[in-house]
């Protein structure tokens, strides 16, 4: 039986089609500086074509040097396609986007497989996604894709790159001054080349190419043109290239990259996986199991189903900023049934398994709506019965968080020791936000590891991920690479609190004290959860 087959058939599937060779991009501020060089590095040597599509794509130095690089490539013969969302990447007139249209005017002429140049000039062609302003377009669909994709259809010198990171300064470690951004997002990314002897059926890369052209031509989207005056030109863009390239942090990476992008490849079977089907899905909630069933390569169905009907897996671990339990959309439909806890029973089938969840905490999230959620209903669905939750819901602070005789309990000890499910949180004590002298950033990596297999890639595994955005992603098998993903995990482990104990109840206290933003939400946590509850707007993060 085919591996398409089984998931067709609805059984759990963790089969991987292809082999391909796949290097890490990690976590830290010196790795995100790194995947900035990586992605100018693959863009200057692009020989044919270049796809990439993000949901967020700011008019920064990270964004107008990007552009830069690929006016370079149109100049050389290169075709560009670009995607960009019509919420993440907001803009009235999209006028870097346009200055990079302008260098369509000296375009090279394109080179064929044989390296030989063709009677055919480059091209840059740029859409919206879901364009608000176009009469097809769904707007509460988006394309939360981050993908980047050199030389497609050209095995010698095809690359794809996926993960969770945008493309803004924020999220490569970098200041506006140049230096160095400790509180920069925590964020992870592979690269993945096809083998030498891959097929266009086998090729990462290729299927990759074909995912992007369904993207880029789906109704609803808008092409740019350059019809109406904008401010930006080529020259903008290409001058914003040199200057980030004339930053000495950026420039080590830059020039490290021929050996970087050489070294720390692992032969790893592959399967690219999406969630397309969000994007014509009707009844998202209600009929969330029967859209899945539509999408032979979902991400969530071939999760959801595989952890819950695998009687091998043994330990999962999950990294994701906004992490939501999605249990309760697999039981339309008689799936599941109502009132289970699909997490005990997965765990109670067998004495050694074990689940460990790395996600965002009140001290880093960059959204307290869905933070209120992980920690309002995600960790306590988990770890607590109907009666705890009842009182770790109370609005009334006296009654759990600051009442000595609930936190000293037995009930709450065996919570926070849990020797089978292990929850932590990004940040600690020791935090520059209060006081202290550490960095710890917001946590933004988006990666899975279910014993010696992974998947990374850009969803959130939050609700608006699962039933209306659009997500990409590779799982992967390999025992070097899934070393290498267990050695982030317990990096971004080192950095984090686990949820319930005496540091993490001292952090949300103290980030009461501190105010603003951040104490604010924490200190009404449970009426921001309440609210998301009760109107389902919950379902919108």
């Amino acid at each position: 039986m085919t591996c398409r087959k089984i998931i067709l058939n609805w059984r759990p599937n963790l089969c991987f089609p292809f082999s391909a060779e796949v290097k890490v991009i990690g976590t830290s501020t010196e790795s995100a500086v790194q995947s900035l060089a990586t992605k100018i590095y693959l863009i200057e040597n692009a020989k044919h074509t270049i796809d990439l599509t993000y949901y967020i794509f700011a008019d920064d130095l990270a964004g107008n040097a990007l552009l830069g690089a690929l006016c370079g490539a149109v100049k050389r013969g290169v075709d560009v396609r670009m995607m960009v969302d019509s919420l993440g990447s907001y803009s009235l007139n999209k006028t870097n986007l346009k200055g990079l249209m302008q260098c369509e005017s000296e375009a090279g002429y394109v080179i064929d497989e044989q390296g030989n140049q063709t009677a055919h000039k480059a091209r840059v062609q740029v859409v919206v996604f879901n364009a608000l302003t176009d009469s097809d377009s769904r707007v509460n669909n988006r394309s939360h894709d981050k993908l980047l994709i050199v030389d497609g259809a050209f095995t010698d010198s095809a690359s794809v790159v996926t993960g969770g990171r945008n493309v803004s300064l924020s999220y490569y470690g970098l200041q506006e001054g140049g230096e160095l951004d400790r509180s920069a997002f925590k964020d992870i990314e592979i690269v993945v080349k096809p083998l030498a002897n891959a097929t266009k059926e086998t090729s990462p890369s290729q299927l990759s190419e074909y995912y992007f052209s369904v993207l880029f031509t789906k109704a609803g989207n808008k092409k740019l043109s350059t019809w109406f005056a904008y401010n930006r030109t080529e020259n903008f863009i290409e001058s914003q290239l040199e200057a980030l390239k004339a930053n000495p942090i950026f420039a080590q990476s830059y020039a490290d990259m021929p050996t970087y992008l050489e070294q720390d490849f692992y032969l790893t079977d592959t399967k690219l996986a999406h969630e397309l089907d969000n994007l014509n899905a009707t009844d998202v909630v209600e009929r969330y199991s029967s859209n899945k069933k539509q999408n032979a390569n979902s991400i969530s169905a071939i999760l959801a189903k595989g952890a819950i009907v695998s009687e091998d897996l043994m330990v999962m671990k999950v990294v994701s900023p906004y992490l939501f339990l999605q249990s309760e959309l697999l039981k339309d439909e008689g799936l599941i049934e109502r009132d289970l806890n699909v997490a005990k029973a997965w765990l109670d089938k067998h004495p050694d398994r074990r689940i460990e969840v790395i996600t965002n905490s009140v001290l880093t999230s960059d959204n307290f709506f869905t933070q209120a959620v992980i920690d309002m209903h995600t960790v306590p669905t988990m770890l607590m019965d109907k009666e705890m939750r009842e009182v770790w819901l109370d609005s009334d602070l006296d009654v759990n968080e600051k009442n000595p005789e609930f936190i000293n309990s037995e009930a709450w000890q065996n919570l926070v020791d849990h020797p089978r499910v292990h929850f932590y949180q990004l940040g600690k004590v020791d935090s520059v936000l209060l006081g202290g002298n550490k960095h710890y950033g917001k946590l933004h990596a988006k990666f899975l590891i279910f014993d010696q297999s992974a998947f990374v890639g850009t969803t959130n595994l939050d609700f608006r991920s699962l039933l209306y955005n659009n997500e990409v992603g590779f799982f992967l098998k390999g025992e070097e690479l899934v070393a290498e993903l267990n050695e982030e995990f317990e990096l971004l482990k080192s950095y984090s609190t686990r949820w319930g104990s005496e540091d993490w109840l001292r952090m949300r206290e103290e980030l009461r004290e501190v105010g603003g933003t951040k104490g604010t939400t924490t200190d009404n946590q449970r009426t921001i959860y309440s609210l998301l509850e009760s109107t389902g707007l919950k379902y919108q993060f």
